[in-house]
């Protein structure tokens, strides 16, 4: 089953861990590409001075100020693209990164998209590497990711142990001033977990 929009209406930081577990799809040409989701980190509002919102409303971040269940798709360092799943109420810029899935479906497929390392540990650790392995691109931004016609959604996953997941300071943010530097807004889950949940 799909996930609802409901399920993306709280908090980016109530929502980040939540999503832990659920299963990312892309269908492309037909091909349905998915993986676990093991790995995000929250941005949430205008104050949050990691959050690209904090520079307000701007043509690159309005995604984030839309419904809640629709992606945000931006790209970075001048090559890469990265997933969000925008999330609180209309108005509210918040969003939630996914940062890493474990591969279950079309894996032959991700291989063919990012040859590096395929099939290895990490292989899809990261999150440029995630949307290349996936063909995702600014051509998703804002796609709905309630609806399967969009091509890109989240559906149930598997289930995650009570303490499979930790928190750790968000990455990529060394110029950002404190609090926000160092809030645990990232989480994890333990590749121990995920290995006796998968089998």
């Amino acid at each position: 089953m799909i996930l609802p929009r409901d399920f993306y209406s709280g908090s980016a930081v109530e929502t980040a861990p939540r999503l832990i577990g659920y299963r990312l799809v892309r269908v492309l040409d037909g091909t349905r590409l998915a993986g676990i989701i093991t790995e995000t980190e929250a941005y949430q509002c205008e104050e949050d001075q990691a959050c690209h919102a904090r520079s307000g409303r701007t043509p690159r971040t309005e995604p984030m100020y839309g419904e809640p269940g629709c992606a945000y798709v931006y790209f970075t360092y001048g090559m890469h693209w990265l997933l969000n799943a925008v999330t609180d109420a209309p108005g509210t810029p918040a969003a939630v990164l996914i940062r890493a899935i474990f591969p279950v479906e079309g894996t032959q497929r991700m291989a063919e998209l990012r040859p590096m390392l395929s099939g290895q540990p990490g292989w899809l650790n990261g999150p440029a590497k995630l949307t290349q392995a996936l063909g995702i691109d600014g051509n998703l931004n804002q796609a709905d990711l309630c609806s399967e016609q969009s091509g890109l959604f989240l559906e149930e996953g598997i289930s995650v142990p009570p303490g499979a997941l930790r928190t750790v300071a968000r990455v990529g943010i060394n110029s950002v001033p404190e609090p926000w530097r160092s809030k645990l807004w990232r989480w994890q889950l333990d590749p121990n977990s995920l290995r006796k949940v998968l089998g």
